[in-house]
């Protein structure tokens, strides 16, 4: 697996973006998305990486700086191509590592509270995260579950 920073311009990670949107408007109202679109993930205060082997695009995700020490995880998604061969963990590993370098102190990430999202909630608890209140804009939403994790 090579995990790369990545511009966002190519057509796979355009396409992997726009089934990461559709799939999130199929287990939560509107209201309750929070997942960027395209240009929202080309904001200066995001960092996006892709992961690949060879040609082919296995997942991505993102870094936002919310202020000097604390960092939130956005737009975490493995192809469904790909799923359960540890795409996720490895990137996962990788943005933690990368916080951690920036000197943040805390790391948190705002996923779906409906049983579509109990494998990434899993995941998270394996690294350490632990439920919390909302964070940031966020505000409290039964279907939203918010997670930290002290770095």
């Amino acid at each position: 697996m090579n995990i790369k920073l990545d511009d966002l311009t190519g057509p796979e990670i355009r396409d992997l973006i726009m089934e990461h949107l559709h799939s999130m408007t199929l287990h939560s109202p509107p209201e309750s998305i929070h997942a960027l679109n395209l240009d929202e993930l080309k904001k200066p205060e995001i960092t996006f990486w892709s992961v690949w082997k060879e040609e082919e695009l296995l997942g991505c995700g993102a870094l936002k700086e919310l202020d000097g020490q604390h960092g939130e995880i956005k737009s975490m998604r493995t192809s469904s191509s790909h799923l359960k061969r540890g795409v996720a963990r490895r990137l996962l590993q990788h943005i933690i590592e990368e916080a951690k370098q920036r000197g943040y102190q805390r790391l948190s990430l705002e996923t779906g509270s409906m049983d579509a999202f109990e494998p990434a909630r899993n995941l998270y608890v394996s690294f350490g995260f632990g439920f919390c209140k909302p964070f940031s804009d966020y505000i409290e939403d039964p279907n939203s579950a918010f997670m930290t994790k002290e770095l």
